[in-house]
């Protein structure tokens, strides 16, 4: 985490099932930035749903922050407790403990029903996003809604041997992982990488001197899986 911070990484996507929250904390505190200049998000267990605000309170006291930038409902919790938990996290928002509220792997009707009940939409929804998972219908419904579409495992679900991106890679002197990343920004999701190598998370980084054409897009979009 020091070395993409060192890097220009500026976001750290954390969680308390990750049990990392301290050493998130720690590499911010380290790397000698103001705090405000790191977004950082971390993520709520359903099962930790019935005492939300004492989870947050903890991850707080971990992450040895007054408040995180993105609190998300890391997955959906039972239906009888769908909409009181999305309360919960707007109440934290009320309070200032958090700047922004949202969820992870929730459908569109999930985002409809806790917008219905409350008048507030998530900010964010967190999804598994690739190239094999491209679905432009789902992308348009969460514009529609207003929700950032933010995509995880974009690499760990891609096969980057496949001859489609190290063509359009090769030709752009560029590694398969840095197209499908740059990929993701032509679509406006938010990519989250994820290295424990420094010279990887440099490389992922390293996404500005290259852009994608229409073709490279199409081509890449044709990969999916999805409908």
């Amino acid at each position: 985490m020091r070395s993409a911070l060192e890097i220009g990484y500026r976001h750290i996507d954390t969680a308390t099932l990750y049990g990392n929250e301290a050493d998130v904390g720690r590499a911010v505190k380290d790397s000698g930035l103001e705090r405000e200049q790191v977004f950082i998000t971390t993520k709520l267990r359903p099962q930790d749903a019935r005492h939300a605000r004492r989870t947050l309170e903890s991850s707080l006291r971990l992450l040895d922050s007054g408040y995180v930038d993105l609190w998300l409902i890391h997955w959906p919790t039972g239906r009888d407790e769908l909409v009181s938990t999305w309360q919960e996290l707007l109440a934290a928002k009320s309070d200032g403990l958090v700047r922004n509220v949202g969820v992870s792997n929730y459908s569109p009707a999930l985002l409809d029903t806790l917008t219905e009940a409350t008048g507030q939409r998530p900010a964010v929804n967190q999804i598994p996003w690739s190239p094999a998972q491209h679905d432009p219908g789902l992308l348009e419904e969460h514009r529609r809604r207003g929700v950032v579409v933010e995509g995880y495992s974009g690499l760990k679900n891609t096969d980057l041997r496949d001859p489609v991106l190290t063509e359009i890679a090769q030709r752009h002197d560029a590694t398969p992982a840095q197209v499908v990343l740059r990929w993701h920004l032509e679509h406006d999701i938010v990519i989250l990488p994820r290295s424990s190598r420094p010279e990887r998370i440099a490389a992922n980084f390293d996404l500005e001197r290259f852009d994608l054409t229409k073709d490279d897009i199409t081509a890449i979009d044709a990969l999916s899986r999805a409908g």
